[in-house]
């Protein structure tokens, strides 16, 4: 393992002869790196291959990523390899560690062993505080450990669509993400099959979906019921880079439509002239809903605190705006065919 990655990083390895390392206990020169290796001041070495390092207590606190190549039958050899990777040190850059594995050891994750029953359980009474307080851990002098630092920003735009090995362009041919359910199971299937089966336990065809979609006033029921039956919206949305309304991801992931993302379902509902039949005031109230709803979704257009936020606000007040189309029911009705025609290629 090791020859292959110092040819794999022959040019590391020229300016720095310690770049990877052997470390195992029949290896002289790795064992003299030890120390370096997990010192965090060292910049060198940088890979170390080994066979037990990680499970003999030695304290790699920089560890930010443990390549498993062994098959792993001890939960508790498991436990101490990964415990290696926890090791925070946020001063350092250090607030997360990656898991390559390819002899599905991380399986391991899902037995219910993993995390046993818990230590002790704090039920607050209702006049008592929901945070637990701090208290030793074990009944020692040691106090609780520190929370969890927090993880720096994600930059939501910032989209890799390429990579690159040797200048070569490469792609990704199978990924699995694991996931926690909404019953606290960790998912090892793909989240699209996941997803699917979850979907259909609700909705056995697109039909039904489309019955109960259509018949329901407030959107967002139906999404938080999917939701409830494990169905993850900001995963799915990650997974699929689009930007799909609930409907979308429900009709492409669970019975294979060409979905349509929001910009495209409000463009449809332009070209149609829908409008036409309304008068100008009423025009520019619904043509506001619609660049709401391609910007933000269909629940936001639904809440009872719409025509009270931009770019509602700016018409008028809630009021001035119901009596553009008359009645309270009127308006109910109008954004009740806006939906209608926002969905209507479906």
């Amino acid at each position: 393992m090791r020859s292959a990655l110092v040819n794999e990083s022959s040019d590391m390895v020229q300016q720095h002869p310690n770049y990877v390392v052997r470390i195992t206990g029949d290896d002289e020169i790795g064992q003299k790196e030890i120390d370096n290796f997990i010192d965090v001041e060292e910049r060198f070495p940088v890979i170390a291959t080994t066979s037990k390092l990680l499970t003999t207590g030695v304290d790699t606190k920089m560890v930010k990523l443990v390549v498993l190549d062994a098959n792993i039958g001890s939960m508790t050899e498991f436990k101490q390899i990964i415990g290696r990777g926890t090791r925070i040190r946020e001063e350092e850059g250090k607030v997360f560690f990656s898991i390559m594995d390819f002899r599905k050891a991380t399986n391991l994750f899902a037995d219910p062993d993993f995390d046993g029953p818990p230590i002790q359980i704090y039920e607050p009474g209702p006049d008592e505080d929901p945070v637990p307080p701090d208290e030793p851990i074990d009944g020692g002098d040691n106090p609780s450990p520190p929370p969890r630092p927090t993880l720096p920003p994600i930059d939501e735009d910032q989209e890799v669509s390429k990579y690159y090995v040797n200048d070569v362009p490469v792609s990704v041919v199978n990924e699995r993400v694991q996931y926690y359910g909404p019953d606290g199971k960790l998912i090892t299937e793909s989240l699209i099959d996941y997803t699917r089966k979850n979907i259909r336990n609700q909705f056995s065809t697109l039909d039904a979906f489309l019955a109960q979609w259509n018949k329901t006033e407030k959107k967002l029921v139906i999404i938080d019921e999917l939701a409830e039956n494990g169905v993850l919206w900001e995963a799915l949305r990650e997974e699929t880079k689009k930007d799909l309304d609930p409907f979308d991801l429900v009709c492409h992931i669970a019975f294979d439509q060409p979905p349509l993302t929001r910009k495209e379902r409000a463009m449809e509902v332009r070209k149609r002239n829908y409008f036409g039949k309304y008068g100008e005031e009423a025009r520019k109230v619904l043509e506001a809903l619609l660049d709401k709803y391609e910007n933000e979704g269909i629940v936001s257009i639904e809440s009872n605190e719409v025509l009270r936020v931009q770019p509602l606000n700016e018409i008028g007040t809630p009021v001035q705006i119901v009596k553009t189309f008359g009645k309270k029911e009127d308006f109910e009705k109008a954004l009740q065919e806006l939906e209608n025609e926002i969905y209507n290629v479906a």
